[in-house]
């Protein structure tokens, strides 16, 4: 589905899920700029804030950069089929340079190399794609970014005590590189019990509703290891009505609302997986291979552990922000 510009949000009133759909401009008058280049940005959902954060990212870039971009993102969250009728548009709008992160690493393949038939160059990022070819790859240390707010939660919890983990999607590069972040870290803390592992896709009601459950089958969690923010704040959430506030919870991404919940004492930290850059620096990498300028094969966008001592900067929003430099980031 092709979205405007305008960022809207609703809550869910049973759960008090917060929603970002994001929206763009498809009227040439909306996002016509100087040089005529197009873009095509992919997102995964409308609902998780990690993608409202790439999506302000990919905008300010473009805009800094004179280009259009026209962005796509299933109407149901992480739908395959939805996407491929998605890539399906884009081989017919032959834009200059596709920006892309595919539900399923292995089910967009086929669609990718359609693409890659046709000529449009691809920058994937966000999350590795398992086949075709792409003029750069810009994604986080998924491994270190699980690994280090791993070993954050359980040094906090005195090295012992009994732990949860919430992944995202099953298959997915981000989600099972981070759970293995997660099991490194607690291989360094045998005194920590891995009560249960399960999947709750990324998204905040399936997180809260597999909390819950989790809750009811183990009597005593102290910590909570979420593969990403909105799944931590699901969590959180469940863990609040059940009257266990105590238990510690940490995530991965650095969204306005976990820095919000950090601040207030609600999430103990994040894992830094910063969208408005990785947004910010893929546009980046796109129009510089539309452009015919030096890009390097796979960019790594690191990150750091998000706590009370140094959430500050993070509060400001997506719309607020300012893009880093390539120069700053990236070493060509």
């Amino acid at each position: 589905m092709k979205l405007t510009t305008e960022l809207t949000s609703r809550l869910a009133k049973k759960h008090l899920l917060t929603t970002c759909a994001f929206a763009l401009g498809i009227a040439a008058s909306s996002s016509a700029f100087a040089t005529g280049e197009t873009v095509a940005a992919f997102y995964k959902n409308q609902v998780d804030p990690h993608f409202a954060l790439v999506h302000a990212g990919v905008d300010a870039a473009a805009k800094d950069l004179g280009v259009s971009v026209t962005h796509y993102a299933p109407t149901r969250p992480n739908d395959l089929g939805e996407q491929l009728s998605e890539l399906e548009d884009v081989s017919v709008r032959k834009p200059n340079v596709v920006l892309f992160m595919g539900v399923n690493p292995h089910g967009v393949v086929p669609a990718i190399e359609k693409v890659n038939a046709i000529g449009i160059p691809i920058v994937n990022y966000n999350d590795r794609v398992a086949g075709g070819k792409f003029a750069s790859v810009v994604v986080a240390d998924d491994f270190n970014l699980g690994l280090e707010v791993g070993r954050y939660l359980l040094k906090s919890m005195g090295g012992k005590g009994n732990v949860v983990i919430l992944e995202g999607v099953k298959g997915s590069t981000t989600s099972d590189d981070r759970v293995r972040g997660f099991h490194k870290a607690l291989e360094e803390f045998p005194d920590v019990r891995l009560l249960a592992s399960q999947p709750a896709n990324y998204q905040r009601l399936q997180a809260l509703q597999v909390m819950e459950n989790l809750i009811q089958s183990n009597p005593k969690i102290d910590g909570v290891l979420a593969a990403a923010d909105v799944m931590a704040m699901g969590a959180i959430e469940a863990l609040e009505a059940a009257g266990q506030k105590q238990t510690k919870v940490v995530g991965i991404g650095g969204v306005p609302e976990s820095v919000k919940a950090i601040k207030d004492g609600r999430l103990l930290a994040t894992a830094e997986f910063n969208g408005y850059k990785m947004g910010c620096i893929a546009t980046m990498a796109a129009v510089r291979t539309v452009r015919k300028e030096s890009v390097p094969q796979t960019i790594l966008i690191k990150g750091i552990v998000i706590d009370k001592t140094n959430y500050a900067p993070f509060e400001v929003p997506g719309d607020k922000r300012q893009c880093p430099k390539w120069g700053d980031v990236v070493s060509n």
